[in-house]
């Protein structure tokens, strides 16, 4: 039996390993560093993280002079810790994520292919591994805060009072009267998040629903911005909320439910977010419990 050749690739990123999973997982962040030399780029990544799920990235020279599919499907995903993966030409490939608090080290192993030199193909995957660093750690610093609050209610009734337009409008004034949403709250769909600014020009954020598990759990990831009715989901403005994640449980606790809300911020907003959302939450509980 012929022995495969391995190789290794590493690197440290002076980033918590929960910030560094979310830039190499998601595909907004994907086309952003998945590239080995300047004059190449990745105009479209998608992203099935489960195991089963396959992924895909499209990497092009800018110049239009070549361009090919780099895919596979998850064999392993132990999140913030493995991914394995087996590429649609079969080869085996391994990435550790060892957490070392505000650091984190990428090891990344994959089986060598028969067409290029090894060293040649140490040194392209190395140096898109170089490149996530060098992306990662320009990011806005980032961290997750959390709320939380005990309804005396049923789950059911608080999922369903907290998605439903007349109560979303009613308990989400507390950011800004006028809040609404454009959209379905289905797995996948888009979701718009408004509201009017004092001049009456609307604005909000750019979803998309990654996760609805009725009377259990939603995620929301950010896309990008509504400015003066525009969706923008590309350029430097929106660098600070692509990507970032809301995220809602619901747990039947002491006959009634306990919500928690997780979501990224950026220091800019923190204690924005500090002091409207247990304001926001205390009129979702007193709708829910009329």
């Amino acid at each position: 039996m012929e022995t495969k050749t391995q190789i290794t690739v590493e690197t440290t990123v002076n980033v918590p390993v929960q910030k560094v999973w979310e830039v190499w997982t998601n595909p907004h962040h994907i086309m952003k560093w998945n590239n080995a030399s300047e004059d190449w780029h990745t105009p479209a990544a998608e992203n099935d993280l489960r195991v089963g799920g396959s992924f895909k990235s499209t990497m092009a020279a800018k110049d239009g002079s070549a361009s090919f599919d780099f895919g596979g499907t998850y064999s392993k995903v132990e999140q913030h810790k493995h991914i394995a993966y087996t590429l649609d030409d079969g080869r085996q490939v391994h990435v550790e994520f060892a957490d070392h608090g505000a650091k984190t080290k990428i090891t990344e192993t994959f089986d060598a292919e028969n067409a290029n030199p090894i060293e040649l193909q140490r040194s392209g995957w190395q140096a898109i591994m170089t490149n996530f660093k060098k992306y990662t750690e320009s990011l806005p610093k980032t961290e997750k805060l959390k709320f939380e609050i005990q309804i005396n209610a049923p789950v059911e009734l608080v999922y369903k009072n907290m998605i439903d337009d007349a109560h979303y409008r009613t308990w989400t004034a507390a950011f800004n009267p006028g809040s609404h949403y454009q959209g379905s709250w289905q797995k996948g769909s888009k979701i718009l998040f408004l509201g009017p600014d004092k001049n009456g020009n609307m604005g909000g954020m750019v979803a998309r629903i990654e996760e609805n598990i009725p009377n259990q759990f939603i995620s929301i990831e950010h896309l990008g911005i509504v400015n003066a009715g525009q969706e923008i989901t590309s350029g430097q403005e929106v660098e600070d909320w692509a990507g970032a994640h809301e995220n809602y449980t619901f747990k039947s606790h002491n006959n009634g439910t306990l919500l928690t809300v997780e979501m990224d911020s950026s220091d800019e907003f923190k204690s924005m977010f500090e002091t409207i959302w247990p304001k926001a939450l205390k009129t979702l509980k007193d709708i829910c419990e009329k």
